[in-house]
């Protein structure tokens, strides 16, 4: 009699291509996945797949039963999301974020999840959008929360929420009182995000400008990295300030007031299409939720879909 694991495990090494690469996405071995195949392979009476390179490529009657392998996963997934109860939700969701959500709300979505979904495990991994998109797209992870939207073929997108950009610097800098001019900012090193990302690109794009100095600009794939620098007064840090909330209350960090002015960052939840899908968008929406809620002063965080 046909499994939904077999199903699940043919419908995964077609869609990745390899038997090593189902293996990873379903926390198991390759002899595993190996032993799934052959099972179905001999339940349906046919070949199923190709495996004379090592990309593992469908028959002719394994592109048949991927139509029906994927309704029937979908399917599945839809009705323990409906009926089923919320624990019924179990196994692990790779999840890579921006390092901006985890200096704001992630803990609050952690929270969510172990208190709404107490069988579903979450995988981490804190990374540059650019390295997210990858991984998202090579389907090493199931969802992302990064710079966006994500306009790659098969992405699904669910906006988060708008962090403006702050100008922020110590104290000891001596610019905290009054305007502050583009001429006067570009004195100082500016500390950002790391190269390759749109933050980046977009602060060296504001002072590439012929009636100021070249700037020095340093960048870091660690915002911790980013504050502790300006707290310690050796440049201007160009960051969302939602980040920096606590160093603002302090007074280890100032807001400057300049009519220097960069577009917002919007983070989107991002994911790829996929039968299977049902607990990604019930993370993605608990995500969005929360995201707006971090916004707003003071407001609770709810408490289920």
């Amino acid at each position: 009699m046909l499994d939904f694991r077999s199903i699940e495990t043919f419908l995964w090494v077609v869609k990745l291509g390899s038997f090593r690469g189902a293996a990873a996405r379903l926390n198991t071995t390759q002899p595993a996945i190996s032993q799934r195949i052959a099972q179905l392979e001999r339940e349906m009476g046919v070949k199923l797949l190709n495996r004379d390179h090592r990309v593992a490529s469908p028959t002719p009657s394994g592109r048949q039963m991927m139509v029906y392998a994927e309704k029937l996963i979908g399917l599945r997934a839809q009705m323990m999301a409906e009926i089923g109860d919320r624990s019924a939700m179990r196994g692990v969701m790779r999840l890579g974020v921006a390092e901006t959500i985890v200096h704001t709300w992630l803990p609050r979505l952690v929270k969510s999840v172990n208190e709404i979904y107490p069988n579903l495990s979450l995988e981490i991994e804190v990374d540059i959008t650019p390295n997210l998109t990858a991984r998202l797209l090579a389907q090493e992870i199931e969802l992302a929360f990064v710079v966006g939207p994500l306009s790659a073929s098969g992405v699904h997108n669910r906006k988060l929420a708008d962090y403006p950009i702050g100008f922020l610097a110590s104290p000891s800098l001596g610019l905290g009182h009054g305007p502050v001019t583009s001429a006067d900012i570009a004195r100082f090193p500016i500390i950002t995000f790391p190269r390759k990302t749109r933050p980046y690109e977009v602060v060296r794009e504001v002072f590439d400008r012929p009636e100021l100095p070249p700037i020095r600009l340093h960048a870091s794939a660690s915002l911790a990295t980013v504050i502790h620098m300006a707290i310690e007064g050796l440049g201007i840090a160009v960051i969302p300030d939602a980040i920096v909330e606590n160093e603002l209350a302090d007074g280890r960090l100032q807001l400057l007031d300049t009519d220097l002015a960069i577009a917002p960052l919007t983070f989107t939840a991002s994911w790829l299409a996929s039968p299977d899908v049902v607990a990604v968008q019930r993370v993605a929406e608990l995500a969005c939720q929360i995201a707006q809620c971090s916004l707003a002063v003071d407001a609770p965080v709810p408490a289920r879909h």
